[in-house]
């Protein structure tokens, strides 16, 4: 058990700490597309209802793949793509550490909706973090219809796969680069 114990803590270390923003090969960068393609239409066929969020949103951040894990102290880290008027225009990190309760380990996907250009613009200027236990919606049917904006942004989460148990407080904190097409 405890090597696990310590497998699991390295392993959330270097997702949160070691994984670069930009995928750093063209393959994986077109791993990281088709992943965020794949996230998107699995949370439009879980609820349909978040399209408005899609076509309303100034722009919005999609992490197809985030790690959450950890034993007291735990971490989270995931990479994926910014849009702007739907169109993709850079890459983002997150990382999470929390301490509290926690236990086990789940990968989960996220989306960030940005009502306007200026909270998008928050987003890309490294001055956006926030607790998403706060304020994240689970995504289920009907979900996203009755969910609005908090402070400019809405926040949609999808449990994957895993098991975790977690009465943590922490933060999100995000990482951007522009697209260099």
């Amino acid at each position: 058990m405890g090597k696990l114990l310590l497998v699991m803590l390295v392993g959330v270390a270097f997702l949160v700490n070691g994984c670069s923003t930009v995928p750093d090969t063209a393959e994986r960068k077109q791993v990281v597309k088709v992943e965020v393609k794949e996230a998107i239409q699995i949370f439009k066929d879980k609820d349909p209802t978040i399209e408005t969020f899609f076509k309303n949103s100034y722009g919005y951040a999609v992490l197809p793949k985030v790690f959450k894990g950890g034993i007291w102290l735990s971490g989270a880290g995931g990479r994926g793509e910014v849009f702007e008027k739907g169109k993709m225009v850079g890459y983002c990190k997150m990382s999470q550490a929390t301490l509290g309760f926690s236990f086990g380990g789940e990968f989960f996907r996220e989306i960030i909706f940005f009502r306007t250009k200026e909270d998008l613009q928050k987003f890309k200027t490294g001055e956006f973090a926030f607790s998403a236990q706060a304020t994240a919606v689970a995504i289920s049917v009907g979900a996203a219809a009755k969910a609005d904006y908090k402070d400019g942004v809405a926040v949609f989460a999808l449990t994957d796969a895993g098991l975790m148990v977690d009465f943590s407080l922490g933060g999100q904190k995000f990482d951007y680069i522009k697209n260099s097409y």
